[in-house]
């Protein structure tokens, strides 16, 4: 796998196990699951043994070639460690941290929003914390998909880790297409025009 432009990874930031599939923190796993269903694969383990991952072509060029290789990656890890195999999987396939997309749940965003951007810091988020903790820098790319604020007083690590609401759900297959939309979108043409349709 080594294309001009490189490889891009793609990661789905969650917790792994069936306990966690259906918690807001889980967004990014949800992402990635359709993304994975686009190629047309399923997630196999890596060699490295901490990550779940499946390699393709996303989407098309103009000319209609099969579009840039990423990989998909699911790590096995929790979230305050997920940057561990996430470095690994860097190393492994030579990705650059501007070839790197996180896509995960953010606080600050109401439900069914997103925004993607490059670099900044990493807002309490403990994934975030953890990559750029491993990977050494904060310059990569992040689809953060909206979940809100919790309502009332409720604890925000309790809001996070629990499941979207009956009205969230019924939104929720719209809000990870779009989501997947614009991770293709960022591989396929570039940060700004990416920006100029997603970031509503």
């Amino acid at each position: 796998m080594n294309d001009a432009d490189g490889v891009w990874l793609v990661v789905g930031l969650g917790n792994p196990g069936p306990t966690y599939a259906g918690h807001r923190h889980n967004i990014g796993y949800l992402v990635n699951d359709e993304l994975a269903r686009r190629l047309g694969g399923s997630f196999r383990s890596h060699k490295s043994g901490r990550a779940d991952v499946l390699e393709g072509r996303l989407g098309s060029v103009g000319s209609g070639l099969p579009g840039p290789r990423v990989v998909l990656v699911r790590p096995r890890s929790y979230m305050n460690e997920l940057g561990g195999p996430t470095k690994a999987l860097a190393n492994f396939y030579k990705v650059r941290p501007d070839h790197l997309v996180a896509i995960h749940d953010e606080l600050d965003i109401p439900f069914d929003t997103m925004r993607v951007k490059l670099g900044g810091g990493d807002n309490g988020h403990n994934g975030l914390r953890s990559l750029r903790g491993s990977l050494g820098t904060g310059d990569f790319y992040r689809v953060r998909v909206g979940i809100g604020r919790p309502p009332g007083r409720q604890d925000v690590a309790d809001y996070v880790l629990s499941n979207f609401n009956a009205t969230e759900r019924k939104e929720l297959p719209f809000v990870v297409d779009q989501a997947a939309d614009a991770v293709e979108s960022l591989v396929l043409d570039g940060l700004e025009k990416t920006q100029q349709r997603f970031n509503s």
